[in-house]
């Protein structure tokens, strides 16, 4: 074992080890290059799955954020699920038996109603979402550019509203103007012509959000509960459905199932989950698991094939020496310690490097945010990142394990050889 170390270490790192007239070795340079490319390799290995991590959970919490992960309405066949809702009243001892439910984090009730934002110039189409006092605005904070959440009084409906950055530079809106809102009223229609009447408000804007999701910033608006209940003619009671948070969105279908099972959930309501809200962008981001993992495996092959070359030309650069050490009593066992010696140097070192460069260049990106996106088509305006470091170790250990395995194919050459046709060899 120390003899094949010590000849190990003089090949790697002395320059003129095993040549004739001190000519520097050739097998300095390809352990370097390999150890290089198997570092390369571990380090977009690493980058690949931590922004692949980050662009899914970024995405997914947008959409989580603003729909909630479940969410409860009437059945409703025929009509789109992001709409007007048709009134359900509330169950409080629904929402008890919902909230005794280990991976539920919070449950809250919604409505919205369609209303049209009209300043001097232009005018607007928005969803409004009506939310009670009751709602969490950290779940939608991070996206709130300026200003922030509407403040709801305990007497009537709040008259503030919350609008997207696009709908704002549409209307050439800002932070505390004053804008003019219409809803149509159902059930009032007007006398002369029998078309439905539309009542005008006007609410102050009190933040501005920004999702980067297209259709939701060109459909939302956020206000009170309590006006859309008004404009309806609903009592207090009346609620358009209930958002649920989890505490694990990979429990969505579970959740939503056990829900639906409860004894005391009316048979008329409906369970629908954010995939179902929005099926392409999960398609989307399903697709995204498939394109990370087709790179990773050949970012693998590459490094495999890349090693077992550099070994095999250690080897045959070293043939001489192979059967010197033979044909002095060296065993093959000993012959092949060296060179998996090497393999060892290589792996470790590349590993080593390969983690050091990959979160080098990952805190780079969280710190810079130099990785530009178009937020049109990503959702986002710069690459997210998030590190799970089980799956670091997973790269590292799956890379020093495989890369050893495969070189052991190499050194078995190393017993085919014969010392005089070794010696010989030129």
């Amino acid at each position: 074992m120390k003899v094949a170390g010590f000849i190990a270490n003089r090949v790697a790192f002395n320059r003129s080890a095993g040549n004739a007239g001190g000519q520097k070795s050739f097998s300095r340079f390809i352990i370097r290059l390999a150890t290089v490319a198997t570092a390369i390799s571990v380090a977009v290995m690493i980058i690949t799955i931590s922004l692949a991590n980050g662009f899914q959970q970024t995405v997914s919490q947008k959409v989580f954020s603003f729909l909630g992960h479940i969410r409860i309405n009437e059945k409703q066949p025929d009509k789109a699920i992001i709409s007007e809702e048709t009134p359900i009243l509330k169950n409080d001892s629904l929402v008890a038996a919902i909230q005794e439910n280990p991976e539920v984090n919070s449950i809250h009730p919604f409505a919205t109603k369609y209303a049209i934002l009209k300043t001097k110039e232009d005018l607007e189409g928005v969803l409004v979402k009506g939310f009670d006092k009751t709602y969490d605005f950290n779940h939608i904070r991070q996206f709130i550019i300026a200003g922030g959440p509407i403040i709801f009084n305990d007497s009537t409906y709040s008259r503030q509203i919350m609008i997207s950055d696009y709908t704002a530079r549409q209307l050439d809106l800002h932070v505390n103007d004053r804008v003019l809102i219409y809803f149509i009223r159902p059930g009032h229609n007007n006398a002369a012509t029998g078309m439905p009447n539309i009542r005008p408000d006007k609410l102050t804007i009190t933040g501005i959000f920004k999702t980067d999701i297209e259709d939701y910033d060109k459909t939302f608006a956020i206000g009170d509960l309590k006006l859309i209940q008004q404009l309806n003619g609903w009592n207090a009671d009346e609620i358009g459905g209930y958002e649920i948070f989890l505490k694990d969105y990979h429990k969505i279908d579970d959740v939503a199932n056990d829900i639906y099972e409860l004894n005391s959930f009316p048979i008329t309501w409906n369970t629908v989950s954010v995939k179902q809200i929005s099926p392409n962008i999960f398609d989307w981001l399903g697709m995204q698991d498939i394109t990370r993992n087709v790179l990773i495996g050949f970012m693998i092959i590459v490094a495999l094939i890349n090693l077992i070359t550099c070994l095999i030309v250690l080897l045959l650069e070293r043939v001489r020496m192979i059967g010197v050490l033979k044909a002095i009593g060296a065993r093959d066992r000993t012959v092949q310690e060296i060179f998996l010696r090497h393999a060892l140097f290589i792996t470790v070192t590349g590993i080593f490097f390969g983690v050091c460069f990959g979160l080098g260049f990952l805190w780079l990106q969280e710190a810079t945010g130099f990785i530009r996106l178009k937020a049109e088509a990503y959702y986002m305006s710069t690459a997210a990142v998030k590190i799970v470091w089980w799956q670091v170790g997973f790269i590292c250990a799956g890379t020093f394990f495989i890369c050893l395995l495969v070189l052991m194919i190499p050194t078995l050459l190393v017993r085919k050889i014969k010392p005089v046709t070794a010696i010989q060899f030129r």
